[in-house]
């Protein structure tokens, strides 16, 4: 058996006897291991360490009272024995119906489970608020010009964010872009938000914009794919619709 392994048997046959889940022989051999091996008696110490807040934090049970009597029987009996290095390093033996690793890993998550319940509860609601975003306060359904179908959806949201959702796909030639606009007044006159090369879902840039207000236009117009030249929509609307607040 190579170092590796070895050391591995004694974290596993310590952990075990901490536990107490060997057998009389199994852990009579365990307590002669731990009178003369100094590095078998480290992983135990090891192994109580690991265990002190758990027990700290059970409740305390008291015990039978046959249980008192046979210790007492024991005790009355026992003699003392002269401690002797073993032959062999005890035999690792199943318990209870469980193979040895497979109770020390039972026992390793039994420790620290709910450490790691709590961190992956703690994960899994943070990926949940990511994954769901906040309820949107304003909307606009943007209607596809001429038709008065739903082409987009444009969400505002508390923290000023301003998202927008394709409905139905887009025809975009070469060369052009959709553009995305905004109308707060007509004095102000429509501001560019968005410059797209397809119809795909985007946070729009409002930059130092105040968030939308009721009955704000959105719209979006086939521009070149460099955006409008002029600043303002050139090409023709595709589709537009004002915000309102939701319930």
């Amino acid at each position: 058996m190579n170092g590796e392994a070895s050391n591995e048997d004694e974290v596993a046959l310590a952990g075990s006897f901490v536990l107490g889940m060997l057998g009389d022989a199994e852990s009579a051999d365990a307590e002669q291991l731990l009178a003369w091996d100094s590095g078998f008696a480290r992983e135990v110490h090891a192994w109580r360490e690991r265990l002190s807040p758990l027990d700290a934090s059970a409740k305390a049970l008291p015990p039978p009272a046959a249980l008192w009597q046979r210790i007492e029987a024991s005790t009355a009996t026992a003699r003392p024995q002269k401690a002797r290095e073993p032959a062999r390093r005890p035999a690792m033996r199943a318990t209870g119906g469980l193979g040895l690793w497979q109770a020390i890993e039972f026992w390793r998550w039994t420790a620290i489970g709910g450490a790691v319940a709590t961190f992956a509860m703690v994960v899994l609601a943070g990926t949940l608020l990511l994954r769901w975003p906040s309820q949107p306060i304003m909307v606009a359904v943007l209607s596809v010009d001429g038709s008065g179908k739903p082409g987009a959806v444009v969400e505002s949201f508390a923290d000023g964010s301003v998202r927008l959702i394709p409905l139905q796909a887009i025809d975009v030639p070469e060369g052009r872009a959709l553009q995305v606009w905004t109308l707060r007044d007509r004095q102000e006159g429509p501001i560019s938000v968005g410059l797209l090369d397809k119809a795909r879902t985007v946070h729009l840039r409002l930059g130092k914009l105040p968030a939308p207000r009721v009955d704000q236009l959105f719209e979006i117009t086939l521009e070149p794919d460099t955006g409008s030249p002029t600043g303002r929509p050139t090409g023709p609307v595709l589709m537009k619709g004002l915000t309102a607040n939701t319930l």
